[in-house]
């Protein structure tokens, strides 16, 4: 089972890094799709299916908080996964992100190896399947 990824970060950079981690991570990753902004990102998933979005929190226009809150206010978007890469990481506002939903946290800079567990955790992506 192949699996579709939104990466959202303002930074080109950082999504090409998380994007190539993925792909060599041996997860069977489907399409790797990316946002700039939160506002990007509700666009691409309206018209995409996506089983996890990777997101930054802070970013121009709608930062990674407006894009959960969105989500979880649709009904088919608030089932999907979503996992915050980011420097910001005090306890309280990990904690806060948890109680809208957020599945994990990752505070950058990241590991592959903490990445790719990251995305086995969330989605039950076996270690077999996942390094195929």
């Amino acid at each position: 089972m192949s699996i579709n990824i939104l990466i959202v970060d303002d930074s080109s950079t950082v999504r090409a890094i998380i994007e190539k981690t993925l792909r060599i991570s041996g997860i069977e990753i489907g399409n790797i799709l990316h946002a700039g902004n939160g506002n990007e990102a509700l666009e691409v998933l309206r018209k995409n299916w996506v089983d996890l979005v990777i997101t930054d929190i802070n970013m121009p226009v709608m930062n990674g908080v407006e894009l959960i809150n969105k989500m979880s206010q649709d009904e088919l978007l608030k089932t999907i996964p979503i996992a915050i890469v980011s420097t910001e990481g005090s306890q309280t506002r990990v904690e806060e992100l948890k109680s809208k939903g957020v599945k994990a946290y990752l505070r950058k800079p990241f590991t592959p190896e903490s990445l790719k567990k990251l995305v086995i955790d969330l989605l039950g992506v076996s270690e077999d399947e996942s390094n195929r």
